[in-house]
């Protein structure tokens, strides 16, 4: 079965959520409504879900369904993180300004209890922690925490910028340990640390 694109998957949900809410299927108009997109849209994106198997639907009113597959899968716990752009200090850490969109991510992806935390992401720059399998470009999937425990790999605020490193403690002082030889670690004083969050998985697009 072929995979979806963020706005099928968004549409998916709606579909679902709107037929346990209103015990109906919604229309096309409905549908657009919601989304804020022509009728014409809506129904073309109805139809790539119906090819690919996700939904049923006839000409009657109201006769859209999910499909029932061979792995069904439950679309409830479809988890919709905010994807962060640049973050300022300052600045409240999941600020409508700092979200460029969202992803939808299959909870089945993730630890059971990871479903029920406040998750965001982050896109990777730079090579810093290539020894521990972060690359450059990957994205990775965060749980939103100011505590954190040694060893953890975490995102953290330093000199108004946001960075992805291990925590390790070094007398009164956290270190920010790279896992790449190349760069250095950094030593920030334990009170003055904002931590904003613990790695709990990646994504690579190749």
């Amino acid at each position: 079965m072929k995979g979806l694109t963020d706005k099928q998957q968004e549409i998916l949900d709606f579909i679902s959520d709107f037929s346990k809410r209103e015990g109906m299927a919604p229309t096309i108009s409905e549908i657009s409504g919601n989304f804020n997109i022509k009728a014409a849209t809506a129904f073309a994106h109805v139809r790539a879900l119906q090819h690919k198997g996700f939904v049923r639907r006839s000409s009657k009113a109201r006769s859209l369904a999910l499909a029932q597959t061979r792995h069904p899968r439950n679309f409830s716990l479809s988890l919709k993180i905010p994807l962060l752009g640049s973050i300022s200090a300052g600045v409240p850490f999941l600020a409508e300004e700092h979200v460029e969109r969202h992803l939808m991510l299959d909870s089945s992806m993730l630890p059971r209890q990871m479903a029920r935390e406040k998750l965001f992401a982050l896109r990777v720059f730079g090579e810093s922690m290539r020894d521990l399998g972060i690359l450059n470009g990957d994205i990775i999937i965060a749980r939103q925490t100011a505590q954190a425990k040694e060893k953890d790999v975490v995102v953290a605020m330093v000199d108004g910028e946001t960075t992805v490193k291990s925590l390790y403690r070094d007398g009164d002082m956290w270190e920010l340990r790279p896992a790449n030889p190349d760069f250095q670690s950094r030593y920030v004083p334990m009170d003055e640390l904002e931590i904003q969050g613990v790695l709990v998985t990646l994504i690579r697009i190749y």
